[in-house]
């Protein structure tokens, strides 16, 4: 397939918006009405960290972005958009230094990567200037462990999804399982190795020491599958797990366990239909497993703290919101009623005890316009932090959520964003609404 320029994928945008590095009060206010309450007057500065030809984006919303110092900002480089990754496409993988004009560092490339979220290029926590990603290695994929200073690298056996806070393990799941499941979360390039099989007992999370490479298999979809849902076995579906992250204690971990319906039967089994969710928490170790949402509909979570989780779901006889969990408990409550009332990628800002939460909305309106947010938890305000209009293409496996991610210091957040001629990314200064 012939490689396409994303500016092919735009409506023309006017000369102002073109120049690039406006803010967003500058250079949105007249696309169209906003999805918020707060003037364009109040946003806070905006200015782009990334620019075309190539397109630059970073991925998920709930990976360390930032180097310890909050100056280095990693992000992936790509030639295309706008259709599903060829086995021999490869993405760069770099960052840019925001205090040397906002400089492009190129650290390597990875062939195993998807839209939504990139490489799971991230900082290695713990560590001052080493970096993890992603790659595909023969008929394996791995994980390229690279200190930027000294560039000195390391490959491990598996690749990563999620690391514990001080660096010592990854966790991580079935990429080529994924792919087939749910297109964009996972990887091309490889086959599902249990493409006959339900419920594998050889798949599922895996727990890797990030020093020595030792890698074991802690909680198979075969055990997930064997836990009733509703009364009902699940080994007839098709299980796989998804969307892993590490407690801020390192003590647990949650994983999403999706599985979708069957259609046929032996070889010609395929699985067909939209899939259910259910969020476990288990200890590092893969004991201890325990349901936390078993209502079937989880989606974006995020670790409050080592004993609570808040995520976008539907609990059985409540509306959609998001809801704090206790971990091991019934304990339940809305965060931001009538406030944050459409999903989002949501984190607590670093700093702020919690009481900031950062999150953003799909397109919406006749603009598409996503917007990007800060809720104050105390007083169950919310702060605009922008509105960026998504081009029509932008939808479906390639579509661009800002996905926001904070700095360490709870002072800065950068975003992606294809407003302004294809995917880049886009420094937002919170200092202000944070401190003040």
């Amino acid at each position: 397939m012939t490689h396409r320029d994303a500016r092919s994928l735009h409506p023309r945008l006017s000369r102002r918006q073109a120049l690039g590095g406006l803010s967003a009060a500058a250079s949105l206010a007249a696309l169209g009405p906003v999805a918020c309450a707060e003037s364009d007057a109040k946003l806070p500065p905006v200015r782009q960290l990334t620019h075309g030809p190539l397109n630059h984006w970073f991925g998920y919303y709930d990976k360390r972005e930032f180097d310890p110092s909050n100056r280095l900002v990693l992000s992936n480089q790509l030639r295309f958009e706008g259709r599903t990754p060829a086995p021999e496409d490869t993405i760069g993988v770099g960052m840019v230094d925001t205090q040397d004009n906002d400089k492009w560092i190129p650290l390597g490339r990875s062939n195993a990567w998807g839209w939504q979220q990139g490489c799971m290029l991230q900082w290695r926590p713990g560590s001052e200037s080493e970096v993890i990603w992603n790659d595909r290695e023969g008929d394996q994929h791995v994980s390229r462990l690279l200190d930027v200073k000294t560039k000195k690298q390391r490959t491990l056996p598996r690749p990563i999804y999620a690391l514990s806070p001080g660096g010592k393990y990854a966790i991580t799941a079935d990429f080529a399982r994924i792919q087939r499941m749910r297109r964009g979360y996972g990887y091309v390039g490889l086959p599902d190795p249990c493409a006959d099989e339900r419920a594998p007992e050889e798949s599922g999370v895996w727990r890797m020491d990030l020093e020595t490479g030792e890698t074991k298999l802690i909680f198979s979809l075969a055990d997930a599958a064997q836990i009733d849902y509703q009364g009902k076995s699940l080994a007839d579906k098709w299980n796989y797990f998804n969307h892993l992250l590490v407690s801020p204690d390192g003590s647990r971990f949650i994983v999403l366990h999706r599985w979708r319906d069957n259609r046929g039967s032996g070889r010609e089994a395929q699985p067909v239909g939209g899939f259910s969710t259910r969020m476990f928490t288990v200890n590092m170790d893969g004991s201890e497993r325990y349901i936390l949402d078993p209502a079937g509909h989880t989606s974006h979570f995020i670790w409050r703290d080592p004993n609570h989780v808040c995520a976008w779901t539907r609990p059985a006889g409540k509306p959609w919101a998001f809801y704090l969990m206790k971990d091991r408990s019934r304990d339940i409550h809305v965060v931001g009623e009538g406030v944050m009332s459409t999903n989002g990628h949501n984190t607590y800002v670093p700093q702020t005890d919690n009481e900031w939460i950062l999150n953003d909305t799909y397109p919406q309106g006749q603009n598409r316009e996503q917007n990007p947010y800060l809720y104050h938890v105390p007083s169950n305000r919310r702060v605009s932090l922008g509105k960026f209009p998504s081009p029509p293409a932008y939808t479906g496996e390639w579509r661009c959520d800002t996905h926001p991610r904070s700095s360490n210091d709870g002072q800065s957040v950068v975003i992606d964003s294809p407003h302004n001629n294809g995917r880049q990314m886009y420094h937002i200064d919170i200092s202000s609404i944070i401190n003040g």
